[in-house]
């Protein structure tokens, strides 16, 4: 019997291409599942007032119940890339997405601790969308195509939290009940996530992936013994505090209760900070490699929000003020570059990009806090009251 040495490598060569191909279709899913955790993150906003009848309590307590959602997420950031890291895609991402699934649905009970546990769920499960569609992408795309691959990732993110005001606020408008959006949330999550599961490829872990918990950690020892680490997320967490609190919580609030704006324009004025954040992450992004340093586009993004946040807040027509809110979205767009700093620039070669996460649980540790700080505050912001451009002097690239 004779045999074809041709044969085996063509075989080898198209299970390849299969698995190639099957984790950029999970990549896909991932992006839907980014998006959608942006979604469930930014709709409240545009539902404080349902939210306080139905959970019985006041404005501000709406505020102390959605601030939990950034608790968990910050915390399990940190796991996130190590379970990556530990059982792969195939049974790590699912199962976030599953979280976030139940977090909505359990959100939509009627109850204030049922709003408490359903957001906490959501931020636990949310923290597995970003670093999961980096993780696929990494292992579906090139590295020629992967700055593309992450870049359109963050675009997806944030148009979901565009959508969570822009779309959610006419439905409501529309009769469409505020518990029915939180049904459909939590069912299109499970779908994604049954088809991630069903897609994503099997990985075989290597020897050392399992050899305990110790070879997993060490990195993270090293990252947190980097002030760098610290520098990055904090930088990043006074850029994102206006934006993810200021805007996605009390917005809408804001430009109803402040500016006397009808609730469809105060949905739309909202909802362009996060449509900003569409065209200013990859322009900053891009502008950052083209002049070959990240500290001078970070500090002009901060200097862009603080010089639009001061137009909002004396602009006195809704035209001005939502030019205003999307400059600010695009200016905003500098807080991933903090963020996403490349881990071989803040880090040595031994911590792989995988452990980004913690500069992310930096970031959105300090984005949480302000939600505890302005319990006692109004119902609404007069005003940004963050100065990120003052925050930290980033090193030289």
């Amino acid at each position: 019997m004779t045999t074809n040495p041709i044969a085996a490598p063509l075989a080898a060569d198209a299970t390849s291409g299969w698995r190639i191909r099957g984790y950029q279709i999970a990549w896909g899913l991932a992006l839907c599942f980014y998006f959608l955790e942006y979604a469930s993150r930014s709709a409240p906003a545009v539902m404080i007032e349902h939210l306080a009848t139905a959970f019985g309590t006041t404005a501000i307590g709406v505020s102390a119940i959605l601030g939990t959602y950034y608790y968990t997420y910050s915390t399990t950031s940190l796991i996130a890339g190590a379970a990556l890291d530990r059982v792969g895609a195939k049974k790590a991402v699912p199962v976030g997405i599953f979280i976030l699934a139940i977090g909505c649905l359990l959100f939509a009970i009627p109850t204030a601790g049922a709003g408490y546990a359903g957001r906490l769920l959501q931020g636990a499960g949310s923290a597995f969308a970003f670093t999961g569609a980096v993780y696929l992408a990494a292992h579906g795309f090139s590295a020629r195509w992967l700055a593309t691959a992450i870049g359109v990732t963050q675009c997806l993110g944030m148009l979901g939290g565009s959508a969570g005001q822009s779309l959610v606020g006419p439905w409501l408008e529309h009769g469409i009940g505020w518990q029915t959006i939180w049904h459909w949330l939590g069912i299109a999550s499970l779908v994604v996530g049954v088809l991630l599961f069903v897609i994503t490829p099997s990985e075989t872990r290597p020897q050392t992936a399992r050899s305990g918990w110790a070879s997993v950690l060490r990195p993270y020892s090293i990252v947190f013994r980097n002030p760098q680490s610290y520098l990055c997320g904090v930088v990043a967490g006074l850029l994102f505090v206006p934006t993810t609190i200021g805007d996605m919580t009390w917005g809408v609030a804001f430009f109803q209760r402040d500016r006397m704006f009808t609730f469809h324009d105060a949905v739309v004025t909202g909802s362009l900070v996060p449509m900003g954040w569409v065209i200013g992450c990859p322009l900053l992004g891009w502008l950052a490699d083209f002049v070959g340093r990240r500290k001078p586009v970070l500090i002009g993004g901060a200097v862009v929000m603080l010089l639009s946040a001061a137009g909002i807040t004396f602009s006195t027509g809704h035209t001005a003020t939502a030019i205003g809110c999307f400059i600010f979205g695009i200016g905003s767009g500098a807080a991933m570059i903090a963020a996403a700093w490349p881990a071989n620039e803040r880090q040595p070669a031994v911590v792989d990009p995988a452990r980004a996460p913690i500069i992310d649980w930096v970031a959105h540790l300090g984005a949480a806090a302000p939600q505890a700080i302005a319990l006692p505050k109004p119902l609404y912001l007069r005003a940004p009251d963050a100065q990120p451009q003052n925050a930290a002097h980033l090193p030289r690239r």
